[in-house]
C-alpha cells in the first residue's frame, strides 16, 4: 500500500488504495483516471449540516440535521415496488416520545444497511403525511459504537458538506468519500501555487493553493470557505488575464497596413448625413482612426447602449480603409440584420461612388447554398468626393462587402481586406471570426461591436485583449421611451391603448418568453399568444415570429413587419438584437419577471428608434412584489450601463460569459466576476508577471505556460 505522502496528482486512481475498490472502479469507468481528475471535481455548493440541537420534529421546507436512533424497520412491498421504512427517535432518551420516519422508495437493499438500535446522523426535509412526520431519502451516516461524539466532523454529516455536480453513475456519497480519503493522504507539495508570492496577493497573504483546495472540500467554517473560494477565483482570473494580456502582446507584434488617408471621403460622408454625430460617437471614431493609423493592427471593441449609433461609426471607419486603397467588410449574425446594414450603406455611401456588395446564404439540406449577390452598385469614379485611391481596386471587387457567415466562404472577394467589422460579435465563434480575418493577404484591422452594454467590471474579462471604445449617449433625434410595469389583470386597458396606437399608424411588438405552452413552466407562449392577439386586434394584421420558424419564413415575416404589412408582431426574444423598425413604438412584454434586466433593456431597444414617443409595457403577476421592485429601475432610467450593473449585481455574469468561454474551459468561479476588487487584483498581478517575464520562460512560471500559451483548460496546468 502506498505511503501516506506518496500520492501526487499523476497517481492513477487504481493505485489509490485508500479509496474503496468499488468506488475506484466506478471513477475509472467515468473517465476519472488520476488523482488530479478526482481532485478537480470541485463542489457546486455546500450544505451546513452542523446543527444538531434538538427542539422537536416539525415540518420544514429547509433541510434539518438530527442525531437519531432506529426504533424499528420494515419493508413494504406493492407488486414490483418496495418501500423501506425506519422509525426513529432522538438519540437522547429524554426525547424518546418524538418519532420520525425515514423512507426509501425502490431501495429494498436498505434493510441490509440499517438495523434496530443503530445511531444515525440524518439530513433532509421533514414533511407531514397523514399525521406522520417523514423524511424521504435522507442523507445519513451511521455512527459506530466508538463514535461517542455525534457533533464530531464526519464525511457526510456533522460538518459543512460539499455537494458535487455528478456525472454518469457517480453518487454523492462514494464521490465525497473518495475525495475525503484522497485529501487525507495527498502530499501538499503536489499542489504548487500558481499565483505570485503570498506577499503580492494582499488579503490572501499566507494562503496556498493546497490550503484553498483542502478548504473547498473540507471547510471548517463558512468564513474560511468564502476566503478559499475567493483565493481560487483570483487564481482563475489571474490565469485568464495572463492569457488575454499575452494574446494582446502577441497581436501587437504583428505588422499591418497603416491607414492614414487625407480624410476627404470621411468628411464628405459626415457632411451628407442627415444628422450630426454625438460627442461619444466622434470620440469613438477618433480612437478608431488613431488605431488604424498605427502600423500595429487594430483590435478594438466598440460597444454602447441600444440605439446609440454604433453602425454609423463603423461605416465611417470603413471609409478610412477604402480611402486608403483597401477593402472593408462587415459581418452580421443574421440575414435580416445584414440586409439592414446593406440598405443603410446603400443610402449613405452610393452618393460617394462606392461599390457596395451583399453576401448572404441559407443553410439547407446540402449545407451552404450558392452565394446570393445583389447587383454591385457603382457610381462613376470621377465623382468629386471620391479619392483616386479607389482606382487601386479592380472594378470587379467591392469597396465594402456586407454579409452573414457567407463571407467566411467567399475566398475571392476580399484579397485587399484591411478592416473587418464584426457586428454582435458574441453571436460568432472564435474560429469564425478568425476565418474572416484570414481572408486577407495581410492582417487587417479588426473592430468588433456589441449592443449589449457591458459592466465595467466585466470589460476586463470579456475583452481584456482588446482596446475598448464606449458610446454612452443616444442620438438626440431618437424618440422618448416611456416604460411602465403593469399587472397582467390590466390587459383590457392595455389592449385598448395598443389599438389606439395601431389606428394612428404605429406598429407594435408583443413578446412572450416561450414558443409553446409548457406544463413545467408557468409562462405565456408566442403560438398561443398569436391566436389570442389576432382576436383582440381583428382590424390589424398580426404576425408570428419565433426561433423554430425556418430562416426563409422568418425573413419574410420581418420584411412584412418592416414594410408595415404586419402591424403587430407576436414574438419571442429572437427580435432582441439588430431589428430596426422606426415605426414600431409599442412593446408589450408578457411575464416580464422571467427576463433579466439587461435582456429587457435590450428588447426595449427595438422601439424608440424613430421620432415618435414609444411605450414599453412590462406585464407581471398582480401579487409579485419582488418582480415589481426589480423592474422599477427600467421605469426610472434608460441608461443601459446602469441597468447592466444592476443586473450583474442581481444575477451574476450569466450568459455574458458565453462568448468569452467559447473554445476553452468554463470559469468555475464566474459568479465572483462581480467582485471588482478581485478582478482588478488579478489584472494587476498578470500585468506584473508579464512585465517581468513576457514569454513565461522563468522556471517559476513553468506551470503557467501550458495554459497561457497552449490554451489548455486550467486544471491540466496542475498535473
Amino acid at each position: 500500500m502506498p505511503q501516506a505522502a506518496s500520492i501526487h496528482l499523476q497517481t492513477p486512481i487504481s493505485e489509490i488504495l485508500v479509496i474503496p475498490t468499488p468506488t475506484r472502479t466506478l471513477l475509472i469507468r467515468e473517465g476519472i483516471e488520476t488523482a488530479a481528475d478526482l481532485l478537480h471535481i470541485l463542489p457546486a455548493r455546500h450544505e451546513d449540516r452542523r446543527q444538531l440541537t434538538f427542539t422537536g420534529f416539525h415540518p420544514d421546507p429547509n433541510p434539518v440535521c438530527h442525531h437519531l436512533r432506529i426504533l424499528s424497520t420494515r419493508l413494504l412491498r406493492f407488486g414490483r415496488s418496495a418501500v423501506f421504512e425506519a422509525t426513529t427517535v432522538p438519540a437522547s432518551a429524554r426525547f424518546s416520545q418524538h418519532q420520525l420516519t425515514l423512507r426509501w422508495f425502490g431501495m429494498p437493499f436498505m434493510q441490509r444497511a440499517l438495523a434496530v438500535d443503530m445511531n444515525l446522523i440524518v439530513y433532509g426535509k421533514i414533511k407531514e403525511i397523514k399525521s406522520r412526520l417523514i423524511i424521504d431519502h435522507p442523507d445519513y451516516e451511521i455512527l459506530l459504537e466508538e463514535d461517542t461524539d455525534p457533533t464530531a466532523p464526519r464525511i457526510h454529516t456533522g460538518r459543512i458538506v460539499p455537494i458535487y455536480r455528478l456525472r454518469g453513475n457517480l453518487k454523492q456519497k462514494p464521490l465525497r468519500t473518495a475525495l475525503w480519503h484522497l485529501l487525507q493522504d495527498l502530499d501538499p507539495s503536489a499542489l504548487p501555487n500558481l499565483l505570485p508570492t503570498p506577499k503580492a496577493t494582499g488579503e490572501f497573504s499566507g494562503y496556498t493553493r493546497a490550503k484553498a483546495i483542502q478548504t473547498l472540500h473540507h471547510p471548517p467554517d463558512l468564513d474560511t470557505l468564502t476566503q478559499a473560494r475567493r483565493y481560487l477565483a483570483l487564481e482563475e482570473f489571474y490565469l485568464l488575464q495572463l492569457r488575454l494580456l499575452h494574446h494582446r502582446h502577441q497581436h501587437r507584434l504583428h505588422s499591418g497596413n497603416p491607414q492614414k488617408p487625407p480624410g476627404n471621403l470621411l468628411q464628405s460622408f459626415l457632411q451628407n448625413l442627415p444628422f450630426d454625430l454625438t460627442a461619444a460617437q466622434l470620440r469613438s471614431l477618433n480612437e478608431i482612426r488613431q488605431d488604424m493609423a498605427d502600423p500595429i493592427p487594430m483590435n478594438r471593441l466598440l460597444h454602447g447602449d441600444v440605439g446609440s449609433g454604433k453602425t454609423v461609426v463603423a461605416l465611417a471607419a470603413m471609409l478610412v480603409a477604402v480611402e486608403s486603397g483597401h477593402q472593408a467588410a462587415l459581418m452580421a449574425p443574421t440575414q435580416i440584420l445584414a440586409e439592414q446594414h446593406y440598405q443603410n450603406a446603400q443610402r449613405w455611401l452610393t452618393p460617394l461612388g462606392l461599390r457596395v456588395s451583399l453576401r448572404t446564404a441559407d443553410k439547407r439540406n446540402t449545407g451552404i447554398l450558392p452565394v446570393r449577390e445583389t447587383d454591385i452598385l457603382s457610381v462613376p469614379s470621377d465623382t468629386t468626393c471620391t479619392p483616386k485611391t479607389h482606382d487601386q481596386l479592380p472594378e470587379h471587387l467591392p469597396h465594402i462587402l456586407i454579409g452573414t457567415h457567407a463571407l467566411l466562404y467567399d475566398r475571392v472577394s476580399l484579397p485587399q481586406l484591411s478592416l473587418a467589422v464584426i457586428d454582435e460579435q458574441h453571436k460568432f465563434g472564435v474560429a469564425q471570426r478568425a476565418r474572416l480575418i484570414a481572408q486577407s493577404d495581410t492582417i487587417p484591422d479588426v473592430l468588433v461591436m456589441t449592443a449589449t452594454p457591458i459592466p465595467r467590471t466585466l470589460t476586463l474579462t470579456l475583452y481584456g485583449d482588446l482596446d475598448v471604445s464606449t458610446i454612452d449617449e443616444r442620438p438626440r433625434e431618437r424618440g422618448k421611451i416611456i416604460t411602465a410595469v403593469r399587472d397582467s389583470t390590466k390587459l383590457k386597458d392595455i389592449t385598448a391603448f395598443l389599438k389606439t396606437q395601431l389606428d394612428e399608424g404605429r406598429q407594435a411588438y408583443i413578446v412572450h418568453p416561450l414558443i409553446e405552452e409548457s406544463e413545467k413552466l408557468d409562462a405565456s407562449a408566442a403560438i398561443t399568444g398569436h391566436a389570442t392577439w389576432s382576436k383582440r386586434l381583428k382590424k390589424h394584421h398580426v404576425g408570428l415570429l419565433h426561433g423554430r420558424i425556418d430562416s426563409e419564413t422568418k425573413d419574410t415575416v420581418m420584411r412584412k413587419f418592416r414594410d408595415n404589412e404586419i402591424q403587430a408582431l407576436v414574438t419571442t426574444t429572437v427580435i432582441e438584437v439588430g431589428v430596426d423598425v422606426p415605426n414600431a413604438t409599442v412593446m408589450i412584454i408578457h411575464d416580464a419577471a422571467r427576463f433579466g434586466l439587461a435582456q429587457l433593456h435590450q428588447l426595449r431597444g427595438r422601439i424608440g428608434r424613430g421620432t415618435h414617443t414609444s411605450y414599453c409595457i412590462l406585464l407581471i403577476d398582480k401579487n409579485d412584489e419582488e418582480a415589481r421592485q426589480k423592474l422599477t429601475i427600467l421605469e426610472q432610467t434608460s441608461d443601459g450601463f446602469q441597468i447592466a450593473e444592476e443586473d450583474l449585481r442581481r444575477r451574476g455574469p450569466g450568459d455574458l460569459l458565453g462568448s468569452m468561454q467559447s473554445g476553452q474551459a468554463p470559469l468555475r468561479f464566474h459568479e465572483l466576476l462581480a467582485d471588482t476588487r478581485l478582478l482588478t487584483l488579478a489584472r494587476q498581478l498578470a500585468t506584473r508577471t508579464l512585465i517581468q517575464d513576457p514569454n513565461l520562460t522563468q522556471p517559476d512560471h513553468a506551470l503557467l505556460r501550458p495554459f497561457v500559451l497552449d490554451s489548455l483548460p486550467v486544471r491540466t496546468t496542475l498535473q
